[in-house]
């Protein structure tokens, strides 16, 4: 089974150095980056959610398939080689075998983070505090339309995520 850097071949290469900013957060710059080699971290404000040094990792693919800013920044952690995919909405549009591979790979994190989610609910839910909030928080994902999708959250509507 082909992976996303076997869908990629042909697409433009980016070296970075070590502590280069791939995509910042706030930006809106409609670019998907496919990591090829290297390590990146993911900082949301100074805060590293996380590091990630698989080859077909993707980058920024939320804020082109949601039209928003960038969520977090992606800022390189060694040298990193990266496809560079421009105007990354409309190549998603025509090419439905990465688009496949991008669906997948939302959809495991999707199941993962919802897996926790129940977890923490059976855990918390009958307690009042904000661990009981988890179940409002399921539900709201599970019944959520595409037009309702806003940033931010209830403790600050006005901040991005």
């Amino acid at each position: 089974m082909p992976t996303v850097l076997d869908y990629c071949q042909n697409l433009p290469e980016k070296t970075l150095g070590p502590g280069e900013t791939m995509l910042g957060e706030g930006g809106k710059e409609g670019v998907l980056y496919i990591l090829i080699e290297g390590e990146v971290e993911v900082l949301k404000g100074d805060f590293q959610v996380n590091t990630v040094s698989e080859p077909g990792a993707i980058f920024g693919e939320i804020s082109v398939l949601l039209d928003m800013p960038h969520m977090a920044t992606v800022k390189t952690l060694t040298a990193c080689r990266a496809h560079v995919v421009e105007r990354a909405s409309e190549f998603l549009q025509s090419h439905t075998d990465i688009s496949y591979e991008l669906a997948r790979m939302l959809a495991q994190r999707l199941h993962g983070i919802t897996t926790y989610l129940v977890d923490l609910k059976n855990q918390f839910g009958d307690q009042k505090d904000h661990y009981g909030m988890v179940h409002e928080v399921l539900e709201s994902l599970v019944h959520q339309q595409p037009e309702e999708c806003t940033p931010g959250s209830e403790r600050d509507p006005t901040k991005t995520l």
